[in-house]
């Protein structure tokens, strides 16, 4: 009985040390495949944020290069409007030098019509009332008739220098020149052309009408453009 009890022990003690070993080992498997596990955890971890860093570092880049087409179409839309704002008053400039230009051609066309026109009716108004005047001195019966004769050659003195005045201003307009204003002072007479430049062959043929026409020396010929 003894030795069979002892026998008992001894197997269930051997029993126990197998059941400790297969524990042990199971244990230190559970740990090995739990590292390994961990491992790939990480690993995958580890792929997976690597992923998302790329991908976010792709959208970051294609946002960037988005952004900048964005910007580099705004700056060209901003361009084209500084050059469309450009032309805009670069035009409204030519319009209104084109206009100042036009007004001041004008303006001086005007004025010279007016000089012309307004120098032959003050011309022609003194030569109307010398006429007047010499017209009344011969009405007048207390006027002595040696003065009346006088008055008389006056007033024909008069006219036929009207007559010589139309007739050289006719003719210079025959020569190319479009208008002229002839004044008469004593033995000094002065012609005004309308010109913005007189040759010296424009310059003679005014002096041989003038000359030819008023039995006047070249001398006392003045000419002047205007």
């Amino acid at each position: 009985m003894k030795s069979l009890k002892r026998n008992q022990i001894i197997v269930f003690v051997i029993a126990l040390m197998l059941v400790s070993a297969g524990y042990l080992s199971y244990t230190a498997n559970s740990g090995d495949n739990t590292i390994e596990t961990s491992s790939e955890l990480n690993y995958i971890d580890y792929a997976g944020i690597g992923d998302a860093k790329l991908v976010n570092s792709n959208a970051v880049e294609q946002t960037n290069t988005n952004s900048e087409s964005i910007v580099t179409s705004n700056e060209k839309s901003d361009k084209d409007t500084d050059n469309k704002n450009v032309n805009t008053e670069k035009s409204n400039t030519e319009i209104e030098n084109n206009k100042t230009t036009n007004e001041t051609v004008t303006t001086n066309t005007k004025n010279i019509d007016e000089y012309f026109s307004s120098s032959k009716l003050t011309r022609d108004t003194m030569y109307s009332q010398m006429i007047e005047t010499y017209e009344k001195i011969l009405e007048n019966q207390n006027i002595a008739s040696d003065q009346k004769t006088i008055a008389q050659t006056e007033i024909k003195n008069i006219n036929d220098c009207k007559n010589k005045i139309m007739i050289c201003e006719n003719l210079i307009k025959t020569k190319g020149m479009n208008d002229s204003v002839i004044f008469i002072n004593g033995d000094s007479i002065s012609v005004v052309v309308r010109a913005e430049k007189l040759e010296q062959e424009q310059i003679a043929q005014i002096q041989n009408i003038i000359a030819r026409e008023m039995q006047a020396e070249i001398g006392n010929i003045h000419i002047s453009n205007k």
